[in-house]
């Protein structure tokens, strides 16, 4: 009998491995990319780090009901999407709350300088802002394509896995993100060539 539940015991225990060793190698070729979308919602490093790690635990624990896992990398990028919006959400809600009626540049007490790459830093920050912007306003099944295919650099067929989704889908939602992406930034065109 002890033979029995040692040779059973033993199984479980070789199932586990084998498990651990298939997330690990999985996680191995997701990490980066867990980071970069994390990163792409939040734009922190640290928060993105954060996110990411909390989605690696997530992913490790909710390993063995995943079916298919060769759709790992799918269901981590969707849920590292998820964890980085509520973590977005939340920061705002905390930022409204907290908001100080001091601007961020006078906080120090000293007058800004006037450099011209100060001026060009603050202009590109602004414009990145407005993308930025413009971007989060998007729905989130049109802002996670984009965000895949021209911040992260993946191809049509790429997000198209990632996301199982057919890549003609992937091709029109990445057309209405930049119809409206080009509406809403329309502004600056016209801005910058006064």
């Amino acid at each position: 009998m002890h033979d029995d539940v040692a040779e059973l015991a033993g199984g479980f225990v070789t199932a586990d491995r084998t498990a651990d060793q298939d997330f690990e190698a999985r996680l191995v070729e997701s990490s980066t990319l867990a980071f970069r979308v994390a990163y792409s919602v939040l734009r922190h490093q640290q928060d993105a780090e954060d996110i990411a790690q909390e989605a690696f635990v997530r992913a490790y624990r909710c390993f063995s009901q995943l079916h298919d896992r060769e759709r790992f990398r799918a269901w981590l990028v969707r849920m590292t999407w998820r964890l980085a919006l509520d973590r977005r959400r939340g920061d705002r809600r905390r930022q409204a709350r907290e908001s100080l009626s001091v601007p961020a540049g006078f906080a120090s007490g000293e007058p800004p300088t006037e450099s011209a790459s100060h001026v060009d830093d603050l202009v590109a920050r602004e414009r990145a802002e407005h993308l930025w912007s413009a971007i989060d306003a998007l729905p989130e099944k049109i802002r996670v394509v984009v965000v895949l295919a021209n911040i992260e650099g993946h191809d049509i067929a790429e997000v198209a896995r990632l996301l199982a989704l057919p890549a003609g889908t992937v091709k029109s939602r990445l057309f209405i993100a930049r119809q409206r992406l080009k509406e809403h930034l329309q502004w600056m065109r016209t801005d910058s060539t006064r």
